[in-house]
């Protein structure tokens, strides 16, 4: 009966170990930079979230990051873009601001892998629409890298500024 006691715990234990695993609390701050020219790219394609899907109401955390936030100041040329914290699996679907036409001014998608230190890859289009909603360009912010677990980190390509923090749960 101990026996069988010890295995059922050892099992669910286990278990709850490997739902654990690949779970992560993220923050990102996506900014423009100062002084920084806006590099268009082809208008961000329709399937921009690559099959993932937003975090849920549920998975929604406070952001953290305020006081850095709060440093992008528009005085000092700076001008944030994205600012949310959520919780996450292996992949989640990003957009803010209103929708038009399928399309949202800045969306994307962050894919994260297990790992010490954690595999991540950013793709965020921030996009540009005409008079009448259409999308008529993007700016691509896509990088690859490898975070480490708690830190803050600070990615930049061109215009585009990130911020970026990632703690597995």
């Amino acid at each position: 009966m101990r026996l069988a006691r010890f295995l059922v715990l050892s099992a669910s234990l286990l278990a709850t170990g490997a739902f654990a695993e690949g779970a992560y609390q993220v923050e990102l701050v996506l900014f423009r930079q100062a002084g920084q020219e806006a590099v268009d790219h082809p208008a961000a394609p329709d399937d921009w979230a690559a099959g993932a899907l937003p975090p849920s109401p549920a998975n929604q955390l406070p952001t953290r990051l305020d006081e850095a936030v709060a440093r992008l100041q528009p005085a000092k040329g700076y001008r944030v873009l994205l600012h949310k914290a959520w919780k996450q699996g292996a992949r989640v679907a990003l957009d803010g601001g209103e929708q038009r036409l399928g399309h949202f001014p800045v969306e994307g998608n962050l894919e994260l892998d297990d790992g010490r230190p954690i595999p991540a890859r950013v793709r965020l289009w921030v996009n540009r629409f005409d008079a009448n909603g259409l999308l008529t360009a993007s700016e691509r912010f896509r990088q690859e890298v490898r975070l480490q677990p708690g830190e803050l980190t600070y990615l930049d390509q061109g215009s585009l500024g990130l911020l970026i923090k990632v703690s597995p749960l």
